[in-house]
């Protein structure tokens, strides 16, 4: 599809940065601890924010390979290092969360940032957190959806009354504290079923879509069937985001060399966990060649994310920059040419079309 016959793209159109803070390793390959990997991770931001990049959001998960369980306590020393980057989650997990609390620490992250807060909300794709926080995964649906409702009371910041099956009820229960702006930006991130998408049609919340895999117009009906759900319900036009993986170097070889080996560790190591094959270097060209991994030169990835924005109609386009190990430094690399190179083109390129 070319961005002359693609779907009108929104005249602001924003661009951010996504990692689930994975653990990365030294120039001799042993592994940084959690410690300095989250301080690494500070360090990304404040690049980021001052290359003038959008959004900056971070994973929440439990589990040996990622040092991120509290991404508002990241987030809030992230805010005191930065001045015009926006701070969200990449998801937070409503489900082994309290609704509650969730407000709580976001209202509170958005108070010190000068209202920069953001929170996206999803189950989340690995589910470590359940019985970490005695939950069962025999719940899954209904956690969510009984506490995404009620978040959604929260939202309005009055006083609640709520009633559900997986916690107590509240009763004309005001919850502190409030917002400045008296409204905190929430998402709802989907990986792609037609329930979760109407969902977020029903709740009137932006959709954030997690393409990490294949063509990424393969998504054009769910946009459409979130657009038509909206209008049907009577609710205004929200934006629609995309989450994808992506890496930059010099070079399209360089970045598929840099980016391969990293990739690979991480792939497989979850393939085993859900039962896939391992990948292969193949199967990696592909995904950059025609699938939603933006990885090569800065023009190659520019091109590649410009075709998904039109295609799509989107408002924002997330590159979820760490993967596995891969170093600090050429993470940091890839975050400068995102911010003063690709971002940029982008924005010539949708100017152009």
């Amino acid at each position: 599809m070319s961005l002359a016959d693609s779907p009108a793209v929104p005249p602001r159109v924003d661009f951010g940065l996504d990692t689930f803070g994975d653990v990365t390793r030294r120039g001799d390959g042993t592994l940084l601890p959690y410690s300095e990997v989250i301080r690494n991770l500070v360090d990304e931001a404040v690049l980021a924010d001052s290359l003038g990049i959008d959004f900056i959001g971070v994973g929440e998960h439990h589990r040996d390979d990622f040092a991120i369980s509290a991404p508002e306590v990241v987030l809030a020393a992230i805010a005191s290092r930065t001045s015009s980057i926006r701070l969200g989650s990449a998801v937070t997990v409503l489900s082994s969360d309290d609704p509650v609390r969730v407000f709580q620490r976001f209202a509170t992250l958005d108070a010190v940032s000068n209202g920069r807060a953001e929170v996206i909300l999803g189950r989340g794709s690995f589910t470590e957190s359940f019985p970490l926080f005695g939950f069962d995964l025999g719940q899954y649906e209904i956690l969510f959806e009984e506490k995404l409702d009620l978040f959604t009371h929260l939202l309005a910041e009055e006083p609640v009354t709520w009633a559900g099956t997986m916690r107590a009820p509240l009763t004309a229960q005001s919850v502190y504290p409030k917002t400045e702006s008296g409204s905190l930006t929430t998402w709802i991130g989907v990986g792609g079923s037609p329930e979760s998408v109407v969902r977020a049609a029903r709740y009137g919340l932006p959709l954030m879509l997690a393409i990490i895999g294949g063509d990424p117009t393969r998504f054009a009906p769910y946009v459409d069937l979130y657009r038509r759900a909206l209008t049907q319900l009577g609710k205004p036009v929200l934006p629609i985001g995309v989450h994808s993986p992506g890496y930059i170097a010099d070079t399209d070889e360089q970045a598929r060399d840099e980016l391969w080996p990293d990739y690979r560790i991480m792939r497989d190591r979850i393939g085993a966990e859900r039962g896939w094959g391992p990948t292969s270097r193949a199967e990696f060209d592909g995904e950059a060649d025609h699938g939603s991994l933006y990885v090569g030169s800065p023009e190659t990835v520019a091109r590649k994310i410009a075709a998904t924005v039109s295609a799509l109609g989107i408002s924002r386009f997330d590159m979820k920059y760490s993967a596995g190990p891969l170093p600090h430094e050429k993470l940091m690399r890839s975050i400068e040419l995102y911010g003063s190179v690709v971002i940029p083109r982008v924005r010539e390129l949708l100017a152009e079309g």
